[in-house]
């Protein structure tokens, strides 16, 4: 009996200290530097600062403080992939957080969590490997999505729903194609366009909340030699030696965050010459109604772009 007490007084603690270690990861934010061997050959490097799933609350200056200081970076350019806002007064904080970054060109989509606040779920449904659908009996609170959209495209951000547009950044064109929230269903590619006879541009990229493998099928058949993604939040809880436990979509948990090739190997890799580049975020925050993470730290990648 006493040996039964025992075991389950250290049962008990052990899950305690994950938990406040897991509560304590949210705060640990952390960037990511990844290579990605992509340009032109013979051309200088690019340097491309991908943002994704802030999930702000008005309360967290911490994370405000850390989004303002990625511009120290210089990047080239900044992507945006959504899940910027997680609480209905969330727009002027995330303002603020971003404004030294919509001082550089950039492009932008938008996630689940810019059109509604978040609600609480049964913790168990995020077991399932693709979500969608959970909490849909919860009547969503809508958040400011078109304030948002119109203070980016203000500030000269290339606005990806579902269409396509072309940046200059560090004198390089780059093709852009994006599309609306896939967790949603409100991704419809577009169109193919007339070919006008225009300058040639030095890359071709997507960009895309949540990775679906439609979407990342899409965009490989379109000529995307980089697609960029979010949404996982790198599976936000993940067990040593083993990983992400769901990926919250149909992408497998091999390919749930960090640098790989879609549909199969790394362009670089033996097997590879048929595939594009694909990069996910594991994202910078958490729903308030989940604010943890385990062996998953909040990240911001700066990805440079190099010649092949």
């Amino acid at each position: 009996m006493r040996g039964t007490a025992t075991a389950l007084g250290l049962a008990t603690g052990a899950a305690l200290a994950g938990l406040a270690w897991a509560t304590l990861e949210t705060r640990m934010f952390t960037l990511r530097e990844v290579t990605v061997p992509v340009l032109p050959a013979g051309q200088r490097n690019l340097r491309v600062l991908h943002v994704s799933d802030i999930h702000l609350v008005p309360s967290q200056a911490s994370k405000i403080a850390w989004v303002r200081d990625l511009a120290a970076l210089r990047p080239d350019l900044v992507v945006d992939t959504g899940d910027n806002m997680a609480h209905l007064d969330a727009l002027a904080p995330l303002l603020g957080a971003l404004e030294p970054l919509l001082a550089l060109p950039g492009a932008f989509v938008m996630g689940s969590n810019d059109y509604f606040a978040p609600s609480f779920k049964n913790p168990v449904r995020y077991l399932l490997p693709d979500s969608r659908g959970t909490g849909r009996d919860v009547v969503p609170v809508p958040l400011p999505a078109d304030e948002l959209g119109a203070t980016m495209r203000a500030a000269g951000w290339k606005d990806l729903t579902n269409r396509r547009d072309v940046v200059v950044a560090d004198g390089r064109r780059i093709s852009l194609v994006g599309v609306d929230d896939a967790h949603l269903d409100r991704d419809v590619f577009p169109d193919v366009e007339a070919s006008t006879g225009g300058p040639a541009v030095d890359l071709r990229l997507g960009v895309t909340h949540a990775p679906y493998r439609r979407v990342l099928d899409q965009m490989h058949a379109d000529g995307a030699e980089l697609t960029i993604a979010g949404h996982t939040h790198g599976g936000q809880l993940c067990l040593p030696f083993f990983g992400a436990i769901v990926t919250n979509c149909d992408l497998d948990r091999g390919r749930v965050k960090g640098l790989h090739g879609w549909p199969g190997a790394r362009p670089d890799a033996p097997g590879g010459q048929d595939s594009s580049w694909m990069h996910v975020s594991a994202g910078l925050g958490a729903s308030p109604y989940a604010p943890v993470r385990f062996a998953c730290r909040p990240e911001a990648t700066l990805l440079t772009l190099t010649s092949r």
